[in-house]
């Protein structure tokens, strides 16, 4: 089963316990506990600013933020990054502890903590080099554009229904 990446580069998912067999995205019902919690988070992601950027630039500048195109971490500790500063977590990650924190929610405040003093990779670091195997076999669709869609499956559920799928956005205004 191959692996796909929704909306960011960083969480992936196996493609059948996601997608429908024409491409399209399961109903949340559907998928498996982790998928369901990882794709409800991204709805709520995509289109984010970069933490990087933003620590940077703080709330007041937010429209010079990059949209961040990778998600690394676990939901609601996740951190959003562009391209340009992914390789600052990727060094954090392997070279300052920051691997000590896998599945941990306190991965975006230690980094954030780490970025915020001053931490960044050496200049000239690579960090992760994206290698798409078979891009003739990767769904044209991202499908980054059914993720409102989502957005709005969630938002109309009660939070009952959210409490019994799993789906923990408490720091999210998902409505009722």
């Amino acid at each position: 089963m191959s692996k796909v990446s929704i909306g960011l580069r960083g969480w992936r998912f196996d493609e059948g316990a996601v997608l429908e067999p024409d491409g399209d995205l399961k109903p949340l019902r559907e998928m498996p506990q982790d998928a369901r919690e990882r794709i409800s988070r991204l709805a709520t992601l995509v289109n984010e600013p970069c933490d990087a950027c933003w620590l940077v630039h703080g709330e007041a500048e937010r429209q010079r933020c990059n949209v961040a195109q990778v998600v690394y971490g676990e939901p609601l500790g996740e951190v959003l990054l562009c391209d340009d500063h992914e390789p600052d977590f990727v060094y954090w990650f392997r070279e300052e502890g920051g691997s000590n924190l896998v599945g941990s929610r306190n991965m975006r405040n230690a980094f954030h903590a780490w970025f915020h003093d001053g931490g960044r990779a050496p200049e000239g670091y690579e960090g992760v080099e994206h290698v798409e195997t078979d891009p003739d076999s990767v769904p044209k669709k991202r499908h980054a554009e059914e993720l409102p869609s989502l957005e709005k499956e969630i938002a109309a559920m009660s939070q009952e229904e959210r409490d019994a799928l799993g789906i923990d956005l408490s720091d999210v205004d998902v409505g009722p």
